[in-house]
């Protein structure tokens, strides 16, 4: 078999690092073999060392990945938003939304992860790449809150993402229900009026 440039060796291992981030947050770790993913992947099983040392390796690299498609979704809307309190609206608006919690494999891997990485081994990689991408979004929260206290601005951040991914978990795993959407809402609702009352505007669910 003749060997592949290192152009399309680069592509190969794009395509497993693109199928692995979105069938990992659909399935989880121990939900797939590295045979399904180089399936999905349309490679072959017998290629996956060539480009990875393990799966824990890929998992790691699929988790940055998959935080780092939410960080650039989180930093557009904040960035064609006209100030703080409507970025962060956008942010929880978007985030506990019916279209999010329908699309784990695309959405953010805190949600659909943190099950899993808190399974792995405190030696896995994966568990330094799950507290690298909580870190980038926390900061993202962090630039758009009101005041100027750090410690109080990074207290809010984390209050937040704490609500809005554990709303999420629950809203996903209640999905099929009335509460699924209860959850959802309910989440959404005491977010932004918490974001109303800091800028004084009331402020309602946005879409």
């Amino acid at each position: 078999m003749p060997r592949v440039s290192k152009a399309e060796a680069e592509r190969h291992r794009a395509t497993i690092e693109q199928v692995s981030s979105r069938l990992f947050r659909e399935q989880g770790f121990h939900g797939i073999s590295v045979a399904d993913l180089m399936g999905a992947a349309g490679l072959t099983h017998g290629g996956f060392y060539g480009h990875f040392a393990s799966k824990d390796a890929l998992a790691a690299i699929a988790c940055t990945r998959a935080f780092e498609e939410s960080g650039a979704r989180w930093r557009k809307r904040v960035e064609e938003s006209p100030d703080k309190a409507t970025a962060l609206a956008a942010l929880i608006d978007n985030y506990l939304s019916a279209r999010n919690r329908n699309a784990a494999g695309t959405g953010c891997a805190a949600a659909a992860l943190a099950n899993d990485v808190a399974r792995e081994g405190e030696e896995k990689p994966v568990r330094a790449a799950f507290v690298d991408g909580i870190r980038d979004l926390l900061e993202i929260l962090e630039g758009v809150q009101p005041g100027d206290d750090p410690a109080a601005r990074r207290a809010a951040a984390i209050a937040q993402m704490s609500t809005m991914v554990g709303a999420l978990v629950l809203s996903r795993a209640t999905l099929g229900t009335g509460l699924s959407n209860e959850v959802l809402a309910a989440a959404k609702a005491q977010l932004l009026a918490q974001v109303g009352d800091a800028d004084g505007v009331s402020r309602g669910p946005t879409g």
